[in-house]
C-alpha cells in the first residue's frame, strides 16, 4: 500500500506541484443544482441516507417513519412532529477534455494545460470520494476512465493523463451525443477545449445541458492564438484536416483577427449564460494554480 501511494505522488508530480496538491486537499467541488433541491446540504456526504445534521420539523402524517418522530416535542405539546435532516446526495464529476490534434498547438501546448487542469480537478474530486469520470474526445470519445472513486484511483488517473496523446480531428456533437447516452446520476460536467470546431459548438453543448447537471465550459486558447506575433506571407495548414489557406499578415489583418476572436469568445460566453452554464476563458501559458485556487473558487466550482 505504501508503494502505491509513493508511486502515485511521483507520477502526479509530472503534472502537479506537490505544494499545489497539498492546497487542493482542502477543496471540494460543489453542484449548484444539487443545492437547489429541498433541504439539501451544502456539502454532500459520500453515501446515501440521512445525515446527522438537523434541518427542520414538519407535522407527522400517516405512513411516516416513526424513527424520525421528535418525542421531546411530543412530550411537551402532545403532537407528533417529524425531524427533517439535510439530504445527502452522491455527486458525479464528469471531466470532458479535448485531445484532438489542434490541442497540441501552443507554447506551452493547450494539451499540457488541459492535462494539468484535469489532474487538479480529478484530484480534488477523488480525494473527496466523489464519483469521477474522465473522457477524452476528438472524432467521438477516444478514451474514458469511468466511475472512479477514492484516492486509490489517483495513480490510474495520472498514468492515463500522462500517456494520452493528441490525435485526429474533432467532432464535438458526436462526442457529446455519446457522453449523454452513458451519463447517469447528478452532478457536474466540465468541458475543457479550445472550441475550434468547424461544425460549431451549439448542438454539442445543448446535449450536455441537463436538469441534473451543472455545466462548466473552460475555453482554453494558447498565447499564440490570443495574441499572434506573425507577419508577412504565410501558408496556413489546418492541423486537423490539412486544409490550406495562403494569407498576407498585416497589422490591419491582425486587428481584425483579434476583434473576430473576441467576438467568438463573447458569443460562446453568452450562449452558456443564457442556458445556465458557466464559461471560463483560460490562456494555456497561465498558471494552473491561479486558475484553480482563485478563479474556479470565485465561480463556485470549487469551495
Amino acid at each position: 500500500m505504501y508503494h502505491k501511494t509513493t508511486t502515485t505522488r511521483k507520477r502526479l508530480t509530472d503534472l502537479l506541484d506537490p505544494e499545489f496538491m497539498a492546497r487542493l486537499d482542502s477543496l471540494d467541488v460543489m453542484s449548484r443544482k444539487i443545492l437547489q433541491g429541498k433541504l439539501h446540504g451544502e456539502r454532500r456526504t459520500k453515501r446515501r441516507g440521512h445525515s446527522a445534521e438537523f434541518a427542520d420539523h414538519r407535522p407527522y402524517v400517516s405512513g411516516d417513519d416513526l424513527r424520525f418522530v421528535d418525542w421531546n416535542i411530543y412530550g411537551r405539546l402532545e403532537q407528533l412532529f417529524l425531524k427533517l435532516f439535510l439530504e445527502e446526495q452522491d455527486l458525479t464529476v464528469h471531466i470532458v477534455a479535448d485531445l484532438s490534434s489542434s490541442m497540441s498547438f501552443g507554447e506551452p501546448s493547450k494539451a499540457l494545460f488541459i492535462k494539468k487542469l484535469t489532474a487538479a480537478l480529478g484530484y480534488v474530486s477523488l480525494v473527496n470520494n466523489n464519483r469521477v469520470t474522465i473522457s477524452f474526445f476528438a472524432d467521438g470519445i477516444e478514451g474514458q476512465l469511468a466511475n472512479m472513486r477514492g484516492r486509490s484511483y489517483l495513480h490510474k488517473m495520472a498514468d492515463y493523463l500522462i500517456s494520452a496523446e493528441c490525435d485526429g480531428f474533432s467532432h464535438f456533437e458526436k462526442s457529446c451525443r455519446q457522453l449523454v447516452s452513458g451519463r447517469i446520476g447528478s452532478g457536474i460536467t466540465i468541458v475543457i477545449s479550445d472550441f475550434l470546431f468547424k461544425e460549431g459548438y451549439d448542438s454539442g453543448l445543448r446535449r450536455l445541458i441537463g436538469q441534473n447537471y451543472d455545466l462548466y465550459v473552460i475555453h482554453v486558447l494558447s498565447a499564440q492564438e490570443l495574441s499572434p506575433d506573425i507577419t508577412g506571407e504565410l501558408k496556413l495548414i489546418d492541423i486537423e484536416d490539412a486544409d490550406i489557406a495562403e494569407i498576407t499578415v498585416s497589422g490591419a489583418l491582425l486587428k481584425y483577427y483579434k476583434k473576430t476572436l473576441n467576438a467568438y469568445c463573447n458569443e460562446l460566453k453568452d450562449f452558456c449564460a443564457r442556458r445556465g452554464a458557466v464559461y471560463v476563458l483560460a490562456n494555456s501559458s497561465d498558471s494552473i494554480e491561479t486558475l484553480v485556487l482563485k478563479y474556479l473558487r470565485r465561480i463556485n466550482l470549487l469551495h
